[in-house]
């Protein structure tokens, strides 16, 4: 019984530019275009392409203030449970429970908390370890770690169709348009 090979399935169509206004510009016109699944890759920060991306809001401001929280309170917990609790020495008759005194450890605690829950949000939140991705396979991807940058419109886009995004992307200012298996 033979059987023909499948042929591997399709992440998206990314195209490659050679700056970050041609690939801001390509992103503009996509999103304008109607499509909404594609991600963007550059060797810098790109001003703006968030917000014209459709980037939203997270939730990651709030976890970092309820880790400082978290941390302030771990801190001055420990300090009073050290000085009143278990090893109360009084000292000139000061109070145990002095919240001056202990004001640099809560707030080397309240940035400890705060970077720990950052850190494990942000892990968890941008899916790490990934070890592989099918952007990967695009042609000259490692590129995209010093001067070239790519825009992907990945195949769960509702509006994708092969011909017409690989049209699309070639019709913007790319430097080359390539099919992304996974």
């Amino acid at each position: 019984m033979n059987q023909a090979p499948t042929q591997p399935e399709l992440f998206g169509i990314a195209a490659e530019y050679a700056d970050d206004t041609a690939l801001l510009e390509a992103a503009r016109q996509a999103r304008a275009a109607g499509y909404t699944a594609m991600e963007a890759y550059s060797p810098i920060p790109v001003h703006g392409l968030y917000e014209v991306m459709g980037g939203k809001r997270t939730i990651l401001p709030l976890i970092t203030l309820a880790g400082g929280i978290l941390g302030l309170l771990a801190g001055y917990w420990l300090q009073i449970w050290v000085s009143a609790i278990e090893y109360p020495i009084n000292v000139g008759g000061r109070p145990y429970i002095t919240w001056g005194a202990f004001f640099p450890i809560g707030f080397a605690c309240t940035i400890l908390g705060a970077g720990l829950s950052t850190f494990v949000a942000m892990f968890a939140m941008n899916n790490f370890p990934e070890p592989y991705h099918p952007i990967f396979n695009t042609p000259n991807f490692e590129e995209a770690t010093r001067d070239r940058y790519f825009l992907c419109i990945e195949a769960t886009d509702p509006k994708f169709d092969r011909k017409a995004v690989h049209e699309f992307l070639s019709g913007t200012q790319a430097a080359a348009v390539s099919e992304v298996k996974t």
